[in-house]
C-alpha cells in the first residue's frame, strides 16, 4: 500500500514549522512534500540587519533541504488549487508548469507588501519583505551616502541622504532603527558637507510607534530612536510620492531618493481562489486548523483565519509568533489524521514580544516583564538565536564581529530597482529580465478575486490563475525592464537572454489589490529632474489627488 502523501504550500515559519513537525512524527509513514519558491527558510525578524550590514545574508537563510530530513523539496510557486481533484498546479523557476496530488493539503503561503492607492508609492516605493528587497536597500542607502559625500550642493547631499520609512510596526522601526546606525557609520569614512548628516524620518498615521505594543514598549523604542536622531512623526501619513521626494499629510514636501513602505501585509492572493469562506482576505479554518468542509485541507499562518479561544470571537494576529506555533498544531493535526498521536485546537500564550532597536539597545517584555537598554538587548539577540532552526553560531559570530570592527560599506550591485517592485507576490525572489514571471488575480480584503482573469469555481473549489499574455515587467519608473541582450551590450554581468532551445514564459507578475485600510498612506512630488538614481529610471510626476481623495 503507498504511502499517503502530504503538499505543503509555502516554506514561512508557519509551513517550515509544520514540515519539520511531521518530519518527526510520522518518521517514513507519509510522502511530505514541500512546494516553495526557495530551497530556504527565510528568518525575516533579523531582516533589518541585513539592510543594516550587521548580519551577512545567508546567515538568515536555513536550507530546507538541510534541516528537513525525509521531506521533498519542490522548488515552484503555486498558482492553482482543485480541491475536488486533490491537486495543485504550480510554475518552476524556469517557467514550467507542474501539478502534485496530494492526499492532506496545507495551505501556509504566507503574507505579502500591503498597497495603499497613494500617487506614486509603487513606482518609488519598496518594500521589506524578503532577501532581495534588503540587499537592494543595503546597496541603495551605501550609494546615496555616497553620491551624497561627492554632491556639488547642499540640496543635493540633503536629498540623497535623507531615507523616509512608512509604517512604525516591528518592521518599520527596526529598519529605521537600524538604518541610523548604518548610516552614521557610513558617513565616518565618507564624510558630508560640513554640518550634514544622514536623516531618517519615520512616519506612521498611528499616535504611536509600536502601536501594537504595551505602551511601555512604545515609550522605550520612541525614546532610543529620538535620542539616535531618528525624526519620527506619529499622526502623520504620505499623499503623494515621485522621484525626488514625498508630500506629507501636513503640507511638507521632504526631498529624499529612498522610500521604504513598511505599513503592513496581507494574505498572499492565492487562497482568495480556494472558493472557502474567508476573513478579510484569510482563509477560515476551525480551531484544528482544518478548512470546514475539506477535513483534508489545513491552512495555518497569515493566510489562516485561525479563531482565538483565548479571546473569543477574535482571529489569530498576523505574526511571526503565531505562525510558528500554527505549524507545529498542523503538522501534529495532520499527523493525526493518518491515526500517529491525537489531534489538538490551537491554544497559545504570550511569551512576550522583542524589538531589535540595534547596537546594545532594543525594548523586550518577555512573560511580561518591560525591559530596556542593554539588558533587553540580551534577551532579543538570545530570544532570535533560540528561535532560529539553524545557523545560531554563524549569527552570533556575526554580531561578535560588528561589535569590534567596522562594517564593510560596498554596493555589491546584485539586485537592482527594477527587480524588486512593491508590487509583486513574491517579494521572495528578485525578478529576472527576461526571466519566467507569472501572475495571479488580485483579491480584494474580503478575499474576492479582484480580477475576472483569476477562475474560481465557487462549490467545486476548483482554482486556477491563468498566465498573463506578453506583458513586460515594469520597473519603478514605469518602464520595461531591460532586454537582456541590449544589457549584455552595455554590462558583461548583466543576465543573458534564456536558452533558444526554451521557449520564454510570458514575463509578468502576481498583481495585487491595494488595502484601503492601512494605517498608513504616503507620498510628495515635484516635478522629476534629471534621474537621480542610476539604476532608477526618472518617471513625471503624478498629478496631486484631487480635494478629499485619499
Amino acid at each position: 500500500m503507498s504511502r499517503p502523501r502530504v503538499v505543503i504550500v509555502g516554506a514561512g515559519f508557519a509551513g517550515y514549522q509544520t514540515a519539520r513537525t511531521l518530519s518527526r512524527l510520522t518518521r517514513n509513514k507519509a510522502d511530505i512534500v514541500l512546494l516553495n519558491p526557495t530551497d530556504y527558510f527565510l528568518y525575516l525578524p533579523l531582516l533589518p540587519q541585513v539592510a543594516a550590514g550587521v548580519l551577512e545574508p545567508r546567515r538568515v537563510t536555513v536550507s530546507l533541504t538541510g534541516t528537513l530530513p525525509h521531506v521533498r523539496l519542490v522548488l515552484g510557486e503555486a498558482d492553482g488549487i482543485d480541491l475536488e481533484a486533490r491537486t495543485v498546479h504550480y510554475t518552476d523557476p524556469e517557467g514550467d508548469g507542474g501539478t502534485l496530488s496530494y492526499d492532506r493539503l496545507v495551505l501556509a503561503v504566507g503574507s505579502v507588501n500591503k498597497l495603499l492607492p497613494v500617487p506614486g508609492v509603487a513606482e518609488h516605493a519598496h518594500g521589506f519583505r524578503g532577501l532581495p528587497e534588503a540587499l537592494y536597500l543595503r546597496d541603495h542607502v551605501t550609494r546615496q551616502i555616497e553620491l551624497a559625500a561627492a554632491a556639488d550642493d547642499s540640496k543635493n547631499c540633503s536629498s540623497r541622504c535623507t531615507f523616509v520609512v512608512v509604517g512604525a510596526g516591528y518592521t518599520g522601526t527596526e529598519v529605521a532603527a537600524q538604518g541610523q546606525l548604518f548610516t552614521d557609520q557610513l558617513v565616518r569614512k565618507r564624510p558630508l558637507r560640513e554640518g550634514m548628516r544622514p536623516r531618517w524620518l519615520l512616519l506612521d498615521i498611528a499616535p504611536r510607534v509600536l502601536p501594537e505594543l504595551d505602551e511601555r514598549l512604545s515609550s522605550t523604542a520612541d525614546r532610543v530612536l529620538r535620542q539616535r536622531g531618528v525624526d519620527v512623526r506619529t499622526g502623520t501619513s504620505v499623499e503623494e510620492a515621485t522621484s525626488t521626494g514625498v508630500r506629507l499629510s501636513d503640507g511638507e514636501f521632504v526631498d529624499t531618493r529612498t522610500l521604504v513602505w513598511c505599513v503592513g501585509v496581507r494574505p498572499d492572493p492565492l487562497v482568495a481562489g480556494v472558493g472557502r469562506p474567508m476573513e478579510r482576505g484569510r482563509l477560515l479554518v476551525d480551531p484544528y486548523l482544518q478548512v470546514p468542509g475539506h477535513p483534508e485541507v489545513f491552512a495555518c499562518g497569515d493566510a489562516a483565519a485561525v479563531p482565538d479561544l483565548e479571546k473569543p470571537g477574535e482571529y489569530t494576529a498576523m505574526t511571526a509568533q503565531h505562525a510558528w506555533r500554527h505549524g507545529k498544531v498542523a503538522g501534529h493535526n495532520v499527523a493525526a489524521s493518518f491515526g500517529v498521536g491525537t489531534r489538538r485546537a490551537y491554544r497559545h500564550r504570550d511569551l512576550g514580544f522583542v524589538v531589535d532597536l540595534g547596537g546594545v539597545k532594543a525594548a523586550a517584555n518577555p512573560l511580561g516583564i518591560p525591559l530596556s537598554g542593554p539588558l533587553a538587548g540580551v534577551v532579543a539577540r538570545g530570544y532570535h538565536l533560540a528561535a532560529m532552526p539553524g545557523n545560531r553560531v554563524r549569527v552570533a559570530a556575526d554580531w561578535l564581529l560588528d561589535a569590534v570592527l567596522p562594517r564593510q560599506g560596498v554596493q555589491l550591485g546584485l539586485v537592482r530597482s527594477w527587480s524588486v517592485p512593491l508590487e509583486s507576490a513574491s517579494p521572495e525572489l528578485a525578478r529576472v529580465a527576461g526571466g519566467p514571471e507569472k501572475r495571479a488575480g488580485a483579491a480584494g480584503e474580503d478575499g474576492s478575486p479582484a480580477d475576472s482573469g483569476a477562475a474560481g469555481t465557487g462549490g467545486s473549489g476548483a482554482a486556477r490563475v491563468p498566465k498573463a499574455e506578453a506583458s513586460a515587467v515594469r520597473d519603478p519608473g514605469n518602464r520595461p525592464a531591460p532586454d537582456p541582450d541590449a544589457l549584455a551590450a552595455r554590462d558583461p554581468d548583466a543576465p543573458r537572454a534564456p536558452d533558444p532551445g526554451r521557449p520564454a514564459a510570458p514575463a509578468a507578475g502576481r498583481q495585487k489589490d491595494a488595502a484601503p485600510d492601512s494605517p498608513t498612506s504616503r507620498g510628495p512630488a515635484e516635478s522629476a529632474g534629471p534621474n537621480p538614481d542610476p539604476d532608477k529610471p526618472a518617471a513625471p510626476a503624478p498629478e496631486r489627488p484631487a480635494e478629499g481623495e485619499s
